[in-house]
């Protein structure tokens, strides 16, 4: 394409100035419009009672049906034969869902033309990507909603933030001269490459990021805590009292996330849950609390049968894709819900979860003891030193690769036989392991590092 080769072509301060012109004219879209309205009612609306909240979310609810019914080919046929609800109460009349089948019928889903729509791609980390399109006020409002999480820790356009995100901006040169980034001028946001995060090139990415002092790290957490550990292996002091807080995206944060990378930083994690297809918000508050945002859609967690459970797989429906309807959709991600009589002491009145399991298909799966999640295979770097990352394939039922990237200095037999410890500790004495040890670990197209690539989730649906 004609303008990615003038990009390309161009010195480095030039295509600084072209990712600051388009950014500007992608803000005019994002930030123009109902985008003050919609962030000044949600400022407005964070002292709402739980009532108050439902009563909106109900209202939006049946908009949303009534609208997905009228304008969408796919729903109109769907609810042919169905007393739409009236109330989210009902909303289990309705059926669900899946990917595959938004996938197929992706077409027949979509209420706007692609003329009219905001685009946005889903990253395919399961190898099918999905296009799904939002209009202008969707977006505008999904914005605002974010920002105002954001923003009550001071965020706000136009302050230093370091990002870290799928974007593809770098030139030949660039990785030649080890640098990883380029950086909106006008806006003071900095984007680093998170398809060049190893080992050789961590320390360039660390010394910028102390040179540009960023009040705000946001984006892919596997990739901010690679820069913490290799800041902290090798003594880096980052400065104190600079970076006010980190808002990671995209992926499930794990307790050893959250203990490398905040006492490096001097700042705390704000974690967030939402989805590039549109999936409703849920926002960390000040007290470490995670609050579903009832403004945003309705969440409901099912058990393998369906049935509500406090447990179990997400479905959600969102208030802010009248673009591409997501109504009862099986994102294919769990959750955990805090025990509703709980109250936080943040003041936010919408329910609390206790904890985001991520992605249904990151697991383990041991003939012996079952799935292992995400959570519990980040738990095998337990007492190890010098493993810098890993990765844990598993092709076969009885049968895991395990990639990993080393410190050669650091890391020995006695490490190796406690971290192989761990795993049997999981998966039982019965599955084979092989470790494969690498100089580099790739990312997925979409940027993102996966921990776990489960191939065998077919198997175990039989």
């Amino acid at each position: 394409m004609k303008g990615e080769y003038i990009y390309q072509t161009l010195p480095h301060f030039f295509q600084n100035l072209m990712v600051s012109l388009y950014n500007k004219l992608m803000y005019k879209k994002r930030y123009g419009g109902e985008y003050k309205e919609y962030l000044d009612r949600f400022i407005k609306n964070r002292t709402l009672s739980l009532t108050q909240l439902k009563e909106i979310q109900n209202e939006r609810f049946v908009d949303l049906v009534n609208f997905s019914k009228v304008n969408s080919p796919f729903y109109r046929s769907l609810y042919n034969n169905i007393e739409t609800s009236s109330s989210v109460n009902e909303i289990s009349k309705l059926p669900i869902l899946d990917k595959e089948l938004l996938r197929k019928e992706i077409d027949n889903v979509r209420t706007i033309s692609s003329r009219q729509a905001i685009h946005s791609k889903t990253g395919g980390t399961t190898g099918k990507s999905l296009e799904v399109y939002f209009t202008t006020e969707n977006m505008q409002e999904r914005f605002a909603m974010l920002d105002d999480f954001r923003g009550r820790y001071g965020y706000e356009l136009g302050k230093k933030t370091a990002w870290f995100s799928g974007k593809s901006l770098l030139t030949k040169r660039d990785v030649r001269k080890h640098r990883f980034w380029k950086t909106d001028l006008v806006h003071k946001v900095r984007y680093y490459s998170t398809f060049h995060i190893k080992e050789d090139n961590l320390k360039y990415y660390l010394e910028d990021i102390i040179q540009f002092q960023p009040e705000y790290l946001v984006g892919f957490p596997s990739n901010i805590l690679e820069i913490a550990k290799y800041g902290t292996r090798y003594g880096y002091k980052y400065p104190e009292r600079v970076t006010k807080a980190i808002f990671p995206t995209a992926e499930t944060i794990t307790s050893e996330m959250r203990e490398i990378i905040e006492p490096f930083f001097h700042s705390k994690m704000f974690n967030q849950y939402a989805s590039s297809e549109g999936a409703p918000f849920i926002f960390e508050c000040s007290e470490g609390n995670l609050h579903l945002e009832l403004q945003s859609g309705v969440f409901e967690v099912l058990d393998d049968d369906d049935q509500p459970t406090t447990s179990g797989k997400l479905i959600v429906t969102s208030f802010t894709t009248y673009g591409t309807p997501l109504i009862r959709y099986d994102i294919g991600d769990s959750i955990t819900l805090e025990n509703e009589n709980k109250t936080c002491s943040c003041g936010n009145k919408n329910p609390m979860v206790r904890e985001i399991l991520g992605r249904i298909d990151d697991y383990i799966f041991s003939p012996e003891n079952g799935k292992i999640n995400l959570g519990n295979v980040s738990n095998t770097l337990k007492d190890t030193k010098g493993i810098i990352r890993f990765q844990v394939i598993q092709n076969e039922l009885n049968t895991l690769e395990l990639f990993v990237e080393t410190d050669k200095v650091v890391y020995n037999k006695k490490i190796e036989d406690k971290f192989l410890q761990n795993w049997r500790d999981r998966v039982g004495n019965k599955m084979e392991i092989s470790i494969h040890y690498v100089d580099n670990i790739p990312v997925e197209k979409s940027g993102k590092f996966r921990i776990v690539k489960n191939n065998i989730k077919h198997l175990l649906s039989e």
